[in-house]
């Protein structure tokens, strides 16, 4: 038996308000013209949340803008309430003054603020549809609302995700999250090449998308100077920073994949209709998932045979496909 994990991934939404380049929200149908919201019930919320006695970290977050649900707070506010710790990630393009405050006093901990360029055209390229000057305008709402409420959470922090088209503006989102009063700027890589020979063929696209602007097809020298430039200015201005790297680790013969990565063992990610899935990598349960976690209970999900032969196969030899061609998994995360 594998014992029931300290944090919990749950996706509030399955549909977006952007249609985003680099993300397979837009290839799920689910939200979309004539399809009913795609919103966890927040009774099946609860339940979930009470079938993890040892729960001590939540993280709202999945491939839609948690911020569009409903009762968004009032998740926050019955998690943090049995003393665990709640963060979630936005794109920032909807939030009005009162959910700034709304925010502050739910008892959020962390906000991860997804913005992908440093300026308007790079920004807007990636995110279709967005506006950088509303999504400033928004986070601006969500600073002054924690100096109003005098209150250090929820604690911000930028994340952005490198790639070839905006690689070079990564100094100039270090420089802008010290303008806007962030202090941390965690810079990712895509984190999935799509690879795996049972990918449905919708998600086709995201292959070709990340071929073209993964970094590991970029030239090295080049790569390393935007870094080493970024990494100045976070220390000039005394920002926090995190840069991915740029080759997969040579990991000795004969390590784990359990070494490499174990999600299984210690996260539970829940897609919004109650799929559990191995990790928020695969982030679709078209692609795999182990049962519904809503339906069926966390517990029996968690240690059904399904979820349990996927753990004996990423700790071995040859991982599940689907794992091999994972950024966290390669080390490139």
């Amino acid at each position: 038996m594998t014992p029931l994990p300290e944090y919990v991934q749950i996706e509030p939404v399955g549909q977006c308000n952007l249609r985003c380049r680099m993300c397979p929200i837009q290839f799920r149908g689910e939200g979309g013209p004539g399809q009913p919201r795609a919103f966890m019930d927040i009774a099946v919320f609860r339940r979930l949340v009470d079938q993890f006695p040892s729960m001590t970290e939540l993280q709202l977050q999945g491939l839609g803008e948690p911020l569009l649900h409903p009762q968004f707070f009032e998740m926050v506010r019955y998690a943090s309430a049995r003393g665990i710790r709640v963060s979630t990630n936005t794109n920032m393009t909807v939030m009005s003054e009162q959910g700034a405050e709304e925010c502050v006093r739910s008892g959020l901990h962390t906000m991860h603020v997804s913005l992908d360029g440093a300026t308007a055209a790079t920004y807007q390229a990636i995110r279709l549809r967005s506006r950088f000057q509303r999504v400033l305008r928004n986070l601006r709402r969500l600073v002054q609302a924690r100096r109003m409420l005098e209150s250090v959470t929820p604690r911000l922090r930028l994340v952005a995700v490198a790639m070839r088209e905006n690689l070079e503006e990564l100094p100039g989102l270090v420089a802008l999250a010290h303008e806007e009063g962030i202090a941390s700027v965690f810079v990712q890589h895509l984190c999935h090449d799509f690879g795996e020979s049972s990918l449905p063929e919708r998600y086709a696209p995201m292959r070709e998308f990340i071929d073209a602007q993964t970094l590991l097809h970029q030239d090295p020298g080049h790569v390393e100077r935007c870094f080493q430039a970024a990494r100045e200015q976070a220390s000039a201005l005394g920002v926090e920073l995190r840069l991915p790297r740029l080759q997969p680790r040579d990991w000795p013969a004969g390590t784990s994949g359990r070494t490499r990565c174990d999600w299984p063992w210690r996260g539970s990610y829940i897609s919004y209709d109650g799929k559990a899935m191995p990790c928020c990598m695969v982030a679709t349960p078209d692609r795999i998932h182990f049962g519904d976690m809503a339906q069926d209970g966390v517990d029996a999900v968690w240690n059904n045979e399904a979820y349990e032969a996927f753990r004996a196969a990423l700790d071995s030899p040859k991982p599940p496909e689907v794992c091999r061609s994972c950024a966290l998994y390669r080390g490139t995360f």
